[in-house]
């Protein structure tokens, strides 16, 4: 086999052949009604779309919706993105070293990001909300997990770390954002902001690339984190230190219902202020997140200059890339301070 092109490094008109991670792959219909397979495909570098013709539905139907592939192809420059034309795919189980060429990772440092949220839970005013998160930040198995987790398979903070990262962002957001707020309460905010997708470190697989596990498909991280919720304020009462059931109550409530509308899987509609506004913060970031990987990605070795991205079905439209200031502002702009992620 060839040496590996990483996708940041792909030209147009390149034949390319290896290992890569497909993502959302679909059956899609030509103009005259044919058949054709379209997909991305990514590596720890980046990701792209993907297009494979005259295919048959058995033969989309063998192939995972999200899994690893090896395929041959060429890569082809089609309104300012590169895509890879496909001419053999076939499903594979990854290698071990495949992986590491595979699976992206968080650019922050991970054990920076976790005290960072170990110090905004300690610095709540709450005492039963302290012990509360206590007893989560005890449990090492978990909070192991939490450090590697993607926050998806791939749609936002698709990466090793990024549950991590997506919660320290929302908990900052919540922060910020419930102090111009006086009757918040930002106690409730950040714990619940800690915890609404806890549970997507039982739901989500990463030891062998990004999927859903078993608990995942039967549970879910919603329904796990109520359930966990619920078996550390036992722990709490066990202990001596029990949490009002109200406490508990308004916190399950922000779990259930952080997805906003029960279309995009809320089990409760948001009925506090802090439930909504953890529900609007999380969508904040998700879709922030989409967008920046989508129009603001690194510069490729294709360079295509293609003012926009396909379009991004998470956010119903195509993202306009280019940042009119970014000449002006990278001219004006201050060297970062000391101490921030």
């Amino acid at each position: 086999m060839a040496r590996r092109t990483y996708i940041n490094q792909m030209t147009p008109n390149q034949l390319i052949e290896g290992v890569f991670t497909m993502q959302n792959c679909q059956l899609g219909l030509t103009k005259s009604g044919k058949p054709y397979l379209k997909c991305l495909v990514a590596d720890r570098t980046g990701r792209t779309p993907a297009r494979m013709w005259s295919v048959t539905e058995e033969f989309v139907q063998s192939l995972p919706t999200d899994g690893f592939v090896y395929l041959e192809g060429q890569t082809q420059a089609y309104q300012g993105e590169l895509q890879i034309i496909v001419q053999k795919l076939r499903a594979t189980e990854p290698r071990s070293e495949d992986l590491l060429d595979l699976l992206p990772s968080t650019e922050k440092d991970i054990d920076d990001m976790f005290i960072h949220v170990t110090r905004m839970l300690d610095n709540m005013s709450s005492e039963s909300l302290k012990t509360l998160a206590q007893a989560y930040l005890n449990d090492k198995d978990l909070m192991e997990k939490f450090k590697q987790a993607p926050a998806a398979s791939a749609l936002h903070h698709a990466f090793l770390g990024g549950l991590l990262e997506h919660t320290l962002a929302v908990m900052k957001l919540g922060r910020a954002v419930a102090s111009l707020y006086p009757k918040i309460n930002t106690d409730l905010v950040i714990m619940g902001l800690f915890l609404h997708d806890l549970g997507k470190c039982a739901e989500m697989e990463w030891s062998a690339g990004f999927s859903y596990s078993e608990d995942g498909q039967l549970v879910g991280h919603i329904a796990r984190g109520v359930i966990w919720l619920n078996d550390k304020a036992q722990q709490c009462a066990d202990d001596g230190k029990a949490i009002d059931p109200k406490i508990v109550r308004v916190l399950e409530h922000i779990i259930l219902s952080h997805h906003g509308q029960p279309e995009f899987g809320a089990l409760k509609i948001p009925a506090t202020p802090e439930a909504i506004l953890v529900s609007l913060l999380d969508n904040v970031d998700a879709k922030t997140q989409m967008a920046i990987d989508a129009g603001r990605a690194e510069a490729t070795a294709a360079n295509l200059g293609g003012d926009f991205t396909e379009k991004v079905w998470a956010l119903g439209t195509r993202i306009y890339r280019p940042d009119p200031l970014a000449e002006e502002t990278a001219a004006t702009s201050q060297p970062p301070l000391k101490g921030g992620i």
